[in-house]
């Protein structure tokens, strides 16, 4: 509630002299019938009326405070507003072959992926989002969906050892593209990561990457790695790991070839960091369109303070007349 006119409370200074003037009538007193003692009248029993005999003064000076707090025109504020958002339906498509456990990341790369692709999910609210993960084969862990909650936690399931070994990059592309192939979003996008060379499955990353182009999906791809060697965990025959450095190979030119045939771009990562930038880099790229209209509905309440104004008036008319007799 607010007033539209709060200046018109400045005339409440009106009761002042209407008090002092309404003191002073009593104080002067008068008399209508001139008799010789009134000592006999002040041992006269007091009735109601007589306690109440300044109860029409006061319903006045609160009707006409009534009229003045609905001359400032009291007002309730509605904000409205009307939302409309164009989400993006993205499919994340993650690597999670053995070489993504090698530890040039920290931990290693496919934590340090889980951990970025975490945060990519918590910063796009009003998309829908899904998850592939793949390795000498391909499945979909989540399919797209508007609960980051239950994608947060799929995505914290992904582990290495779940398929076959290998790195299938077409068939990781192509099951990611299926997700989007019946989407109605204007936008769809395809994250694919991984730190090798296609080595696995039916589908070639270049064929896939044309089915893409066909359904419209725009396809970024990331290659992750540091440049020359990096530390590949094996095991023993006792179960324990070791490390050795081994070259790190990863098919740029085929990651490229991809972004370039659907409208996206290839990244190189070659820390958590740089990952982390690269994710922020296609969050910067691919930008809900959210259209906001707000507007505000201002609700007269003058009405109800001038009709209890007046209902006041008439009940000091009442009393006054009706009542107490002059």
């Amino acid at each position: 509630m607010k007033l539209a006119n709060p200046n018109i409370l400045w005339c409440l200074l009106l009761l002042v002299p209407m008090v002092a003037h309404y003191v002073w009538l009593c104080r002067a007193g008068g008399a209508a019938v001139k008799i010789s003692s009134t000592g006999a009248l002040s041992k006269a029993p007091r009735t109601l009326r007589y306690w109440c005999r300044h109860l029409p003064f006061v319903l006045r000076c609160v009707a006409v405070a009534l009229m003045v707090v609905a001359l400032a025109r009291p007002q309730s504020t509605e904000q409205l507003s009307k939302t409309t958002v164009e989400g993006i339906d993205i499919v994340l498509a993650l690597d999670v072959s053995g070489t993504m456990l090698a530890a040039d990341f920290e931990p290693d790369r496919l934590t340090a992926a889980k951990d970025v692709a975490a945060k990519f999910i918590a910063d796009r609210p009003n998309d829908r989002i899904g998850l592939v993960v793949f390795a000498g084969e391909s499945y979909t862990q989540s399919p797209l969906t508007t609960d980051k909650a239950a994608l947060q936690t799929l995505l914290s399931q992904v582990k290495f050892g779940v398929v076959e070994d290998g790195t299938a990059i077409g068939m990781g592309l192509a099951t990611a593209v299926n997700r989007l192939r019946e989407s109605e979003s204007k936008s769809k996008v395809v994250i694919l990561l991984t730190d090798g060379v296609n080595n696995a499955g039916q589908i070639a990353p270049l064929t896939a990457a044309e089915i893409a182009a066909e359904y419209g999906v725009k396809v970024y791809t990331i290659g992750v790695g540091k440049r020359g060697y990096a530390p590949y965990p094996f095991y023993d025959s006792r179960g324990n790991v070791h490390y050795q450095q081994q070259k790190v190979e990863i098919d740029e030119q085929t990651l490229t070839d991809i972004a370039a045939k659907t409208g996206g771009e290839y990244f190189r990562a070659t820390s958590k960091t740089t990952l982390k930038e690269v994710y922020d880099r296609i969050n910067a790229l691919e930008k809900t369109r959210i259209e906001t209209d707000n507007y505000t509905r201002h609700n007269e309440h003058f009405a109800v303070w001038l009709l209890w104004a007046l209902a006041l008036l008439l009940v000091e008319f009442g009393v006054r007349r009706l009542w107490i007799e002059r």
